[in-house]
């Protein structure tokens, strides 16, 4: 009788691909497609972060922020720079997934049948850890507070008890995001998680460095919306939004603004052209109830 080939991993290739195009963002590919726009004012956060995951002990990071700074954008340098080959040997093809919990709980009818769908993703990345023959799988989770028992408010609240046990042994890499007073409530009263996770601060960019992101990734919009947008637009915007934006934080608040702009120029005047500034005052102006005449002053 014919010995039937062991099994060598209890999520197969198969599997573990389906999971991945059903609830993950692969942002390695999104990277190599050029979906990103370019990340600006993040290399010393991207590098401690490289740093940490190159660590045999505490492999996991804790990016820690406002809503707003660019904690996301920071997983998607990450992902721009493996793609580059702008990383150690030991990240070469790495995959940075960002995990979609909402797509993950749709449809589904209680705990139990969520966290089954969560499990088989961190087996099959965990099992591969210390095969040559696969890249590093590094997860992404956004809001990771969320996850925690003691988010009472979350659907995803108990994940980090299928989490924990591969966080333990070592196998598996996670980038988890959320606030500095979200870690504090939800995630550091968790030893466990606590000692596991190295924390990344990102500040808050100031107005010339929010200057210099915008400049960044203004070709982008350009493309987008078929319409050029001046340096002088740029500050105007950032300028604005710092001083009369104040509960929202920068770049989000700038970026925003200016695409907004940019839209409500295509809607008055077509394409072509510069961005008219009566436009960028118009929809700062809807945000905070301040007249446009104001706005310029």
């Amino acid at each position: 009788m014919t010995e039937q080939p062991k099994i060598r991993f209890k999520v197969t290739d198969d599997q573990l691909e389906e999971l991945i195009h059903r609830y993950c963002r692969d942002f390695t590919q999104w990277a190599r497609l050029g979906r990103f726009d370019p990340i600006t004012g993040r290399d010393e956060q991207i590098d401690q972060s490289i740093l940490i995951i190159l660590q045999k002990g505490r492999k996991n990071v804790a990016l820690l922020a406002p809503a707003g700074v660019g904690k996301t954008a920071l997983c998607a340098g990450l992902a721009q720079k493996i793609v580059a080959n702008q990383v150690p040997e030991y990240l070469k093809n790495a995959r940075v997934l960002e995990i979609d919990l909402a797509a993950m709980a749709a449809g589904t009818s209680g705990p139990a049948e969520f966290q089954a769908r969560f499990l088989p993703l961190c087996k099959g990345a965990a099992e591969r850890y210390h095969d040559p023959a696969y890249p590093k799988f590094i997860l992404f989770l956004d809001e990771m507070h969320q996850i925690m028992p003691s988010c009472e408010a979350s659907s995803y609240k108990g994940l980090s008890e299928v989490m924990k046990p591969y966080l333990t042994v070592g196998d598996l890499h996670v980038i988890g995001a959320t606030t500095l007073d979200e870690f504090r409530i939800y995630v550091a009263p968790d030893p466990a998680m606590d000692r596991r996770f190295q924390k990344v601060f990102l500040p808050i960019p100031d107005v010339p460095q929010t200057i210099d992101i915008m400049k960044n990734l203004k070709a982008g919009y350009e493309k987008h919306h078929r319409i050029t947008v001046s340096d002088k637009s740029i500050e105007i915007i950032v300028n604005c939004t710092e001083q009369h934006m104040r509960k929202r934080n920068q770049p989000d608040k700038s970026i925003i603004m200016m695409d907004a702009a940019m839209a409500h120029h295509v809607k008055e005047h077509g394409i072509g052209g510069e961005l008219d500034l009566n436009s960028v005052y118009y929809m700062i102006s809807k945000e905070t109830g301040i007249h446009p005449e104001a706005l310029k002053k």
